[in-house]
């Protein structure tokens, strides 16, 4: 496997995050100095804008997992479903809560399923819980 993606995403020079989570997800700012910036292709492929003052904020499965856990997230309206919805990283999940994404969720991306099971696995090497 090499070049996964686990987040698309550019910081723009007045400190706007723009992240493309899926394909077709297309996304544009005009920052403060005026220049239109933009991204697109979720996890899928990477389009985005190419002036010199942008930041790359994305990250690969090869980045390694001490920077996959902090830059993957999941969506979530809790545990019951019903509070807000809100991303949470891979770090902030429960260990419950990974487990029930990778036991239901079928069509989750091969990256995503590895970074989790990766996870898993690094808490169980380190006697890390997180509890829900």
């Amino acid at each position: 496997m090499s070049d996964l993606l686990i987040r698309n995403a550019i910081c723009t020079p007045d400190g706007t995050v723009l992240e493309s989570r899926s394909r077709y997800d297309y996304r544009e700012h005009v920052d403060a100095n005026g220049k239109t910036y933009m991204i697109d292709g979720g996890l899928d492929y990477v389009r985005c804008s190419v002036h010199e003052d942008q930041v790359w904020a994305g990250c690969y499965l090869e980045d390694g997992h001490g920077a996959v856990r902090e830059a993957l997230t999941w969506g979530t309206y809790g545990k019951n479903g019903d509070e807000p919805y809100r991303l949470v990283t891979l770090s902030e999940m429960s260990n419950a809560h990974i487990q029930a994404c990778l036991d239901t969720q079928t069509r989750m991306y091969p990256q995503i399923r590895t970074a989790m099971q990766t996870e898993l696995q690094y808490r169980k090497e380190n006697n890390i819980v997180v509890e829900d």
